[in-house]
């Protein structure tokens, strides 16, 4: 194992910054982010990320349809943390919504509570919050951006 570490990817919808500590994936800084913010808070240094850069490749490039590098997901709430755990479970090409989302946690009253767990994902990409739109059928606010999850869903088949 290594020390908390980060790099960054160079992705078609812009620079991602990775951070991995030693149990996993700990952060994901979108191009919209404040990766400076991201690599200080967790104290990480240049250096590897393991597994997650090929992976990420693969899922730019059209190859990869899930992931399973280890995600570090220490100290967050345990409502946010089972909205991730339940995140994870959306495939490929396939959305919810996030009235569906909080009936997977069951919490069904928590619509509102599930957009701010979704928004607040520290591993964008590897815990798809884009596979999640409004029960009206619109996309709904992404943290990167309406243009970013319109590519991330067609990239998944999801949108023309």
């Amino acid at each position: 194992m290594y020390p908390t570490s980060f790099a960054t990817v160079e992705t078609q919808v812009g620079t991602l910054t990775v951070v991995v500590s030693p149990r996993g994936v700990r952060r994901i800084a979108l191009p919209s982010d404040d990766a400076e913010r991201a690599i200080r808070e967790t104290g990480a240094r240049p250096g590897p990320i393991g597994p997650v850069r090929g992976q990420l490749e693969e899922y730019f490039a059209g190859t990869r349809t899930s992931f399973d590098a280890p995600l570090d997901l220490e100290g967050l709430p345990p409502f946010r943390t089972k909205v991730l755990g339940a995140l994870q479970h959306v495939p490929f090409g396939e959305v919810t919504t996030y009235k569906g989302l909080a009936v997977d946690v069951d919490n069904p009253g928590a619509v509102r509570a599930v957009g701010t767990a979704c928004a607040r994902n520290p591993l964008p990409l590897l815990i798809p919050c884009h596979r999640v739109v409004r029960s009206d059928g619109h996309l709904g606010r992404y943290r990167g951006g309406e243009d970013m999850k319109r590519f991330l869903l067609a990239l998944e088949g999801h949108l023309e």
